[in-house]
């Protein structure tokens, strides 16, 4: 097992990968103090529950703990102020008070979902993520909780900790092949804004990580939550340096709400994002290996680098506009400047911005 820690003062928290570990859950949540006297709640979706939740459930009542579980829809499209409302209204059905927990089994919807109930909730509340994705390995870590408008992803949010993420790998074997290849992308992401060395590695393993390889699966869910973790430790409420993390979700984030949550997966879409960030690092005088590099790595790992030709590039940029990085007339954009390495530009201009998405539709897919 490796372990891991996101620093934060009196809010640190740990971060536990190995296989096995959901056999283990109730160990984990009375070392860290989840309350048996109070009910918790598991929220999971509709794929996950099929596979893990029964005994999941079971192994916490086991040990003593009051459960509750409520089972969403999978995809994007749960993460709304509908379902919110609902969720709580099983969180007062379940008993839930101030010293409750709930827990977060399932990839990163589900995550930034239960995140957010346990935010609002009596103004707030413990949870617990317990990732079932490659992509959750993200978004579990860093206590950004959300969900989204029809207009803009995330746009109705919170920061809320966990008390712990808990990553069983043995999860991750369920996973269908092009949800495997949208949770590489974020895996991916943290190198490119963090470790050159690290990119090398994850293209020299494609292979293994796209067919599961526990080995070569663990050491890169530990190093990109590592990223993660460094870069939240430094800046938790995205003052500054977190904003690097965001590599390419400002054009992704447009391309999901376009396409209504469905038809690119969000790692898909950051994928397109990431490697038009780094066409755009071009007009700053990054070298073009920074984008050719970008491009092969990304598409080696099965994911998409160009925008589909029905996309309309309006609809993309009006969604941009809705988005948190939109200030002022100009978009903040993170821009690589070497892989490894990024900058923050805080005053993109929104032709060029346009120019890149165009470009995008034309983009050639490596073999």
């Amino acid at each position: 097992m490796r372990e891991l820690t996101v620093e934060l003062g009196e809010r640190s928290y740990p971060i536990y990968i190995g296989e096995g570990l959901l056999k283990e859950a109730s160990t984990y949540f009375v070392k860290h103090g989840i309350s048996k006297k109070s009910p918790l709640l598991i929220i999971t979706d509709s794929y996950v529950a099929a596979f893990h939740l029964q005994a999941f459930e079971a192994e916490l009542r086991e040990a003593g703990f009051q459960t509750g579980s409520v089972v969403v829809p999978s995809g994007e499209s749960s993460k709304s102020l509908s379902m919110l409302e609902s969720l709580v209204a099983k969180a007062l059905e379940t008993g839930l008070d101030r010293k409750s927990t709930i827990v977060a089994l399932g990839g990163g919807v589900v995550g930034d979902l239960a995140g957010f109930v346990a935010a609002s909730y009596m103004r707030g509340i413990k949870f617990v993520q317990v990732p079932t994705t490659i992509l959750a390995h993200d978004s579990s870590v860093g206590g950004k909780v959300a969900v989204n408008h029809p207009f803009a992803k995330n746009i109705i949010g919170a920061f809320h900790q966990p008390e712990l993420v808990l990553y069983d790998l043995n999860t991750l074997q369920t996973l269908p092949p092009r949800e495997v290849s949208a949770g590489l992308s974020e895996v991916i992401k943290h190198g490119l804004i963090w470790d050159a060395e690290f990119v090398s590695w994850c293209e020299e393993n494609t292979e293994k990580l796209l067919s599961l390889d526990p080995e070569a699966l663990g050491y890169a869910l530990y190093k990109g939550c590592s990223v993660k973790a460094a870069v939240v430790s430094k800046d938790e409420r995205e003052n500054d340096l977190r904003a690097i993390l965001n590599l390419g979700h400002t054009i992704g984030h447009a391309l999901e709400a376009v396409a209504g949550y469905g038809e690119l997966l969000h790692g898909e879409a950051i994928s397109i994002g990431m490697v038009g960030s780094a066409r755009l690092g071009l007009r700053y005088g990054a070298p073009e290996e920074v984008y050719t590099d970008t491009k092969r790595i990304l598409a080696k790992a099965g994911l998409p680098v160009r925008l589909p030709e029905h996309f309309d590039v309006d609809k993309v940029m009006d969604a941009m506009m809705h988005d948190k990085k939109f200030s002022e007339g100009t978009m903040i954009f993170v821009v690589p400047t070497a892989i490894g390495k990024v900058d923050i530009k805080s005053d993109v201009s929104v032709q060029w911005v346009r120019e890149i998405v165009e470009q995008l539709k034309q983009e050639v897919q490596p073999k």
